[in-house]
Order: C-alpha cells, then sequence, then structure tokens
C-alpha cells in the first residue's frame, strides 16, 4: 500500500477553484439579498454631534440607513472580539475610519453613491498617533489571555552587567497590514431568532461564540459558513465589528444583508500588525555563549483595548540563556485596533537575531557558529526536554547547500561589477496552537468517505492534507474521498490561526478515519454474505478501497458492498487533544546592494525547516514559499503610512502599499528534516505554516550588513537608508 500523507499530493480543491466552481462567502446568492456600505468617520478622536442622512434615504433604492441612534444595543463580546467597543453605539468616535452609518439599499452601486451623501458634524479632539509622541505614557499592560507581559528568568541585570561582551540596540519596525485579495465580507440572513452568517472567516467556530454574545443567543442558533477563504493572515481570525453590524443591520431591515469591504476600509476595520520599537541588550562571554538577554518592546495600542499581539516568544524559548528578562510595554494611540498578523513573532525575532548577528561581529565567531553554541535541546522556559527538535541540522543542511563555508567574513569584500554581494543567516522559530477539535466521518452506502469538520481553508492546503489523512487511514482511494470544511453545522474544529490547524485537527480526523474503518470491518466479518466473515479484525488490512485478508488476498471485500448490504451509512467521529509546541528552521539569503541607487534585491534563499512530519511536501513547500515572500516584504517594502496629525491612513490600497512581486523573489531552495515528533498526536506533525518567515528580515538585514558594513535596524530597508 503506498501512503497517501507524506507525499506531494496536489490540491483536492484545486479545479474549483481554477474553474470558479468553489464558493467563496460572497459567492453566494440569497434571494432578496440587500446589499449594504459603511460610512467612516474621518476625524481619529471626539464625538459625532449631527448626521444628516436625509439625502442618502432619498437617493433611488435606498432602503434604511442606521446610525448610533437606531442600531440595536449589542453586547461587547470578550476575546477574540478584539476591540474594546463596538461601533455605532454611541457618538464617540476613537479612530479614523471608523463606522459612523451602515446604508443600505437594493444594489451595492446604489449603497455606495448614497453613503456618500451622509453628512457627519463632529467635535474633533487632537489624536496621538507615533509611539515617539507618547514615549512619557509608556505603561506595562495587564496579562493579554493570561500570559504576563513581563517575565524575568534569573538575574538579567547582574548578569548584563558582568558580561565579557554587550550589545545593546534599537530596532523597530511600523505598521503592516494583512491585504488578502479576498476583501472581507458578510451576509447575515434570519429566521425568527436563528441567524445564518455567510463569513469570510478564519474560524467559524470563534465567529458564532462572538456573533452569540453579542447578540445574547444561544450558539445553537448561530450558523457560520465558510468554505473557502481569499486569504485571511490573521486578519480574518478575529471577529470585527463590521460582522456584528451586518447581522443587526438584516435584523432591522428584515431582509438579508450582504457587506463587502472596499480595500480602503479593511485598513480601519480589521486589524494591523502594531508599529513595534524594541531595545535588545545582549550579554556573552568571549567565547559567545550567551549569559544575559534583555528585552523590552513597545507596541502601538488603543484606549480601548490592552492585548499585545506581538510577543517576544522566540527570546523565551530559543536559544540557552540562563539570565532572561522579558518586558513587553505598550503605548495607548488614537488608532484602530491592531491584532495578530502573519507570524506575529516576527517584530521581536527581527531584533533578536538581527542582534545575534550583531554580537557574533562584536566576538569574532561566525554568525552560524555563534547560535550553534547557543542551541538548547531544552525548553529554556521550564527545563524540560523538547520531544523533537532537530535545528542543528536544519543548520547544517542549509548551510551546506547554501555553500556558507565559502564565506567571506569581512563586510564589503565581495563585489560583482558594481553590486556588493553580502550573505546573511538567521533562525527561524515559531508556536504554534493545539485547539479541541472533533470530526465525523460518513461512509455512504455508495462506498465513499465524507469528512465533516468545523475548521477552514484559508489556502494552505487543509482540504488537501485532510483528505489524504482520511484515505489513509480508511484505506480509499484519494478521489472515493470528500472533505466539507467551513461550517458550524458540522462538529468543532480548530480556527485557521496560530500554526494551530494541522496539529489540532489532523489526530481527530485520523482517529475519526480509523474508527469508521474498524466499524465496516467488523460489519464484514459478521456477515455470512462476506468472503472475509469470521475472520478476525487484526487480519484484514484495507487498501484501495477494499478490506483484504492478510493471509488469503483472494478474499476481499469493498467498502462499497459492506455498507450497501448493511443497508445503512456507517458514521465514525474522533476527538484527539494535541499539546502546543514549536517548529524550527534555519534560512540563509543573499542580496545584491546596488550603492549608487541604494536600491536591494535578494538573488537567492535556502532554508532547512523541522516541523515535525511533513503530511503534504507540495503544501509544505508553498508554506515556505509563502513564508519568504512575506519576509522580503517585511525587510524591504511593507509600511502602512499614517498621516500624524489626522490619523489617517494614506496608502489604503495595493497600488501604493507596496509588496512583493514574482520578480522580487528568487527561487527559493527547500529542504526538510521531516522526523516525526513522538509527543504530537497529529500523525507526528506539528504546526508550521508561520515558520518560514520569522528569519527572513533579519537574515535580509544581516546580509545587507554583510554586502556593506552598514547595519540596518528599523524595516522596511529602503533606497534612502543605503544610498552609500
Amino acid at each position: 500500500m503506498i501512503e497517501l500523507v507524506g507525499r506531494g499530493v496536489e490540491r483536492v480543491d484545486g479545479p474549483a477553484k481554477v474553474t470558479g466552481a468553489a464558493r467563496y462567502a460572497a459567492d453566494n446568492q440569497i434571494p432578496g439579498v440587500l446589499h449594504g456600505f459603511l460610512v467612516m468617520s474621518t476625524i481619529a478622536r471626539g464625538e459625532i454631534t449631527a448626521i444628516d442622512t436625509s439625502a442618502a434615504l432619498a437617493h433611488p433604492g435606498v432602503v434604511a440607513v442606521y446610525t448610533h441612534r437606531d442600531m440595536p444595543r449589542l453586547t461587547v463580546p470578550p476575546f477574540p472580539y478584539p476591540k474594546g467597543f463596538v461601533p455605532m453605539q454611541d457618538a464617540r468616535v476613537h479612530h479614523n475610519g471608523q463606522p459612523v452609518a451602515y446604508v443600505v439599499a437594493e444594489t451595492l452601486e446604489q449603497a455606495q453613491e448614497a453613503a456618500n451623501l451622509v453628512r457627519v458634524s463632529y467635535r474633533a479632539e487632537r489624536p496621538t498617533v507615533r509611539i515617539a509622541d507618547a514615549l512619557d505614557e509608556v505603561y506595562l499592560p495587564p496579562p493579554f489571555r493570561e500570559e504576563p507581559n513581563e517575565i524575568t528568568r534569573g538575574d538579567a541585570a547582574g548578569a548584563l552587567e558582568r558580561a565579557e561582551v554587550r550589545i545593546e540596540q534599537d530596532y523597530a519596525s511600523p505598521m503592516h497590514h494583512h491585504n488578502p485579495i479576498e476583501p472581507h465580507t458578510s451576509t447575515a440572513v434570519w429566521d425568527g431568532d436563528a441567524l445564518t452568517l455567510y463569513e469570510s472567516a478564519q474560524g467559524v467556530i470563534f465567529s458564532r461564540t462572538v456573533v452569540s454574545t453579542a447578540f445574547d443567543l444561544s450558539p445553537e442558533n448561530v450558523r457560520v459558513v465558510s468554505p473557502y477563504l481569499g486569504g485571511g493572515f490573521g486578519a480574518k481570525g478575529p471577529v470585527w465589528s463590521h460582522t456584528l453590524l451586518t447581522a443587526a443591520a438584516a435584523r432591522l431591515a428584515r431582509r438579508p444583508v450582504k457587506l463587502v469591504l472596499a480595500r480602503a476600509q479593511m485598513y480601519t476595520s480589521a486589524g494591523h500588525r502594531s508599529e513595534f520599537r524594541h531595545r535588545v541588550q545582549l550579554g556573552a562571554t568571549r567565547q559567545g555563549a550567551l549569559t544575559a538577554i534583555v528585552d523590552t518592546s513597545t507596541a502601538q495600542m488603543t484606549r480601548t483595548d490592552e492585548g499585545i499581539w506581538n510577543p517576544s516568544e522566540s527570546v523565551l524559548a530559543l536559544y540557552a540563556c540562563p539570565n532572561v528578562h522579558v518586558r513587553q510595554q505598550g503605548v495607548r494611540l488614537d488608532l484602530p485596533t491592531s491584532s495578530y498578523m502573519r507570524s506575529p513573532e516576527t517584530t521581536a525575532h527581527f531584533g533578536l537575531e538581527t542582534a545575534m548577528d550583531e554580537l557574533s561581529y562584536a566576538i569574532g565567531i561566525d554568525p552560524l557558529e555563534l547560535r550553534v553554541r547557543n542551541h538548547s535541546n531544552v525548553d529554556p522556559r521550564n527545563g524540560q526536554l523538547y520531544s523533537s527538535k532537530h535545528l542543528l541540522e536544519c543548520y547544517q543542511t542549509a548551510a551546506k547547500a547554501f555553500g556558507w563555508q565559502r564565506r567571506n567574513a569581512k563586510p564589503g569584500s565581495t563585489k560583482d561589477g558594481d553590486e556588493y554581494i553580502g550573505w546573511g543567516m538567521a533562525t527561524e522559530a515559531h508556536s504554534h496552537g493545539a485547539i479541541p477539535s472533533t470530526a465525523a466521518i460518513t461512509i455512504g452506502l455508495d462506498g465513499r468517505a465524507t469528512l465533516r469538520i468545523a475548521t477552514q481553508e484559508i489556502g494552505t492546503g487543509t482540504y488537501t492534507v485532510l483528505t489524504q489523512v482520511v484515505a489513509d487511514g480508511l484505506g480509499m482511494p484519494l478521489d472515493q474521498v470528500t472533505s466539507l470544511l467551513g461550517d458550524t453545522a458540522f462538529p468543532p474544529g480548530s480556527l485557521s490561526a496560530a500554526s494551530a490547524t494541522m496539529a489540532s485537527v489532523v489526530g481527530p480526523v485520523s482517529r475519526a478515519a480509523q474508527s469508521a474503518r474498524d466499524a465496516v470491518v467488523k460489519l464484514a466479518i459478521a456477515d455470512p454474505r462476506s468472503p472475509l466473515h469470521g475472520l478476525r479484525a487484526e487480519d484484514i488490512v484495507t487498501e484501495g478501497g477494499y478490506l483484504i485478508a492478510r493471509a488469503d488476498r483472494q478474499r476481499r471485500d469493498s467498502y462499497r458492498d459492506v455498507v450497501a448490504r448493511g443497508g445503512r451509512p456507517v458514521e465514525a467521529t474522533g476527538n484527539l487533544l494535541n499539546t502546543p509546541g514549536h517548529s524550527f528552521g534555519a534560512v540563509f539569503v543573499e542580496v545584491r546592494v546596488q550603492p549608487r541607487l541604494g536600491t536591494v534585491r535578494v538573488s537567492r534563499v535556502v532554508t532547512a525547516h523541522d516541523p515535525g512530519r511533513v503530511l503534504n511536501r507540495r503544501t509544505a513547500r508553498s508554506q515556505v514559499l509563502g513564508g519568504v515572500t512575506w519576509g522580503i516584504g517585511f525587510a524591504l517594502m511593507e509600511h502602512t503610512m499614517v498621516d500624524p496629525t489626522s490619523a489617517r491612513v494614506v496608502n489604503p490600497n495595493l497600488s501604493t502599499y507596496l509588496m512583493p512581486v514574482c520578480p522580487d523573489v528568487p527561487s527559493v531552495e527547500t529542504f526538510f528534516v521531516d522526523r516525526p515528533d513522538p509527543a504530537s498526536t497529529a500523525l507526528g506533525a506539528r504546526g508550521f505554516g508561520e515558520t518560514p518567515m520569522t528569519g527572513v528580515p533579519a537574515a535580509i538585514g544581516n546580509a545587507i550588513f554583510h554586502a556593506t558594513g552598514r547595519r540596518l535596524r528599523e524595516v522596511p530597508f529602503t533606497q534612502d537608508k543605503l544610498m552609500l
């Protein structure tokens, strides 16, 4: 039998996507649906003093214009609702781009046109927009999601003072926005007190919890449907206020309402990576052993929430160091709420991995060797041995493929014509979550298997991997398995975030498949009409859709025949809890710098990763390609610009918010250790998706230093910072 798990199986949902058969949230055709459009505030702080909706109401096709005066009062849900308030509940304005009116019309165009006719008057207050403008207001927020924002291990201050070598530097990154190609969308359909939401959601179960809380409904009265997403990157993990407002508008209008956010509205409605300032202090021996890490970060927050979304995870968990002090501070600004954005630890990891490179030069040790000397097979946070960690093999594999041993350590020593060439590297590390999940499998009278689980396909290959797991567990061809995802009518599954999906759902799916297989085998051996009648269950193997006797392969029965003779489908469920963990890797980067123009081109990338068992080599490699691309954008391009006076985002579109395109990304050589983690219930796999981005920005910055001798500590590394 050829196992499907581990192979580079093509995406089973590929044909549906390329032919247009895949139904995304906004594609659902709902009879009688109205179209909504939001009116956004033009001030960042203050109060609404008047709203004139008369012209909008008189516009053709307009059914209603709702404001804070007539919106129903909703309960502010706890996490995973990230904002500390629900808009349109009162006259207060907390940020520029906050919804202040909701127009409902027969067509989208009518709603958009009417929204431009709403006139809002304000009493404006001066906003605070940048961390630099409020450094005297820095404070330590309370624990976020039960995690403290200050952690001390050993005596970091004393060890830093005594260190033979010290590094102390400041690093910074700006606001970033997720920008999935599919805009956020929500369609709300009420039937009495029962609500159905067709939602672009990374977590349908989370969405149901938030919406039911806001409307004081039983969760069973809320159904959320999200079979496909056109990207999310964290932006569609939480539930945002536009979803709540759409459900409220549909209830008031007594008709279904569909809302699709405009691209510019996504910049203020659905989170972002916050502005981040970071001071890293390292102490070490002259042989390169870390003796102290003092890590102080300052993140942009709002006046309505206290979430720290950019944790210093790798500082605590990556390197062997007996003395560590992490302090995660916040500054309250008059900006939209930030949130998790793909690989949220990257902001702090960029500072740590750049500081490690600086330490290597200060001591005179190769950057790779410094990391090897500080490697730990023990989790520094609790002293427990990692169940599986092959980071040293990742270093060795990627370095050999890259040719790192040929590196001339002297900055500026390598040129090709008028271009300087630099090599840099960094460690990659990311935590993964583990969320309780349940899977259900039905084997029909036709012998086909159907998986149902309320997780999502965010574009990473969830449909494909889970179909592989079911097919292998049953011993059935891939094309005889159908996976159904993204519906709260199915058993609850993990959200598609925190690199938790595969780690959380593969175990339950595998267990459900095994239970379904065992149930069919039991039917066969108990059935006098079956060629397998009277055999023991352990004497039967399953492959190719057949149940086969081990000792005599001519004795066989098909899933279809066994279940059909039984007269009813076979159903089985499975749930199996995993534990959170980490995946690791290494990234090596070559850059070419044109000194007169200040341009940087990433010309070569080699990575090696340890994600435990690789479930699908093709989709895992795709995650690496995506992570490297994200890292290039983080390092060289992405930057949300905010007007310091009005707190308005001034580049809320894909033409001025720059991201990498194909010519910006070189061919990426990718390696996997591919060894099962014995502690993982997900067939030995760990969560992996966000890991391949984490080290790329620092590796690029380190390569720029090697190329030019100029150390850049604030991303993006734009041309003005590199004119030599």
